[in-house]
C-alpha cells in the first residue's frame, strides 16, 4: 500500500512539475515567436542570428519562472552553479532549436515566413524542450535532500510496515 501511495505521490509531484514547466515554457515560446519576428520582419535581421536573439531572450524569461515557481522549492544554496548550468544547458538548446533553423532554411531552402517558423518554434522548440526540462530537473534545479527524508519518515507514522499489526489507541482503559 505505502509504495502504491509512494508511486501516486511521485506522479502527482511529477505532472505538477510537467505542467509548471510546460506553463513557463509556454510563456518563453511566446516571448521567443515574437522576438524571432520582430527581428526577422521590423529589423530585417538574418533568420538564424534572429532566431539566437529570440531564443537567449526567453531563455532569460524562462529562467526566471523556472526559479521562482516551477523549482522554487528547490536548492538555491548554489546560485552561480544553478545559472551556470542553466545556461549551459540552455545553450544546448538553443543551438538544438536554431540547428533544425539552419538546417530547414540553408540545407533544405525552405525560406517562408511558415518553413522558418515551423523549424524553430515548434520542431526545433519541441525537441529542445525535452532536452532543457531533462537537464534542468536532472542537473540545475536539484531538489533538496531533507525533503524527500521526510516525506520517507512520515510514511513510516502514517501507516504500519507491510505485515505488522496496526498500533492500537491508548486510552483511560489501556492504564
Amino acid at each position: 500500500m505505502s509504495e502504491g501511495r509512494s508511486l501516486r505521490s511521485r506522479l502527482a509531484r511529477l505532472t505538477r512539475e510537467i505542467a509548471k514547466f510546460g506553463a513557463v515554457g509556454a510563456v518563453g515560446s511566446l516571448v521567443n515567436f515574437v522576438v524571432f519576428n520582430f527581428c526577422v520582419h521590423v529589423t530585417g535581421l538574418a533568420v538564424v542570428r534572429s532566431g539566437v536573439i529570440s531564443t537567449f531572450v526567453a531563455i532569460c524569461t524562462n529562467y526566471v519562472g523556472n526559479r521562482y515557481w516551477t523549482y522554487r522549492d528547490c536548492d538555491r544554496s548554489r546560485r552561480s552553479r544553478e545559472l551556470t548550468l542553466f545556461f549551459v544547458f540552455s545553450g544546448v538548446g538553443l543551438v538544438i532549436e536554431n540547428g533544425t533553423l539552419a538546417l530547414s532554411h540553408y540545407g533544405f531552402g525552405f525560406t517562408s515566413t511558415v518553413a522558418d517558423n515551423i523549424a524553430k518554434n515548434v520542431v526545433g522548440m519541441g525537441i529542445a524542450s525535452v532536452f532543457r526540462f531533462w537537464s534542468y530537473r536532472t542537473w540545475v534545479f536539484r531538489a533538496l535532500p531533507a525533503r524527500e527524508a521526510v516525506e520517507t519518515a512520515e510514511s513510516f507514522l502514517v501507516e504500519p510496515p507491510p505485515g505488522a499489526e496496526p498500533a492500537k489507541a491508548k486510552g483511560p482503559e489501556a492504564v
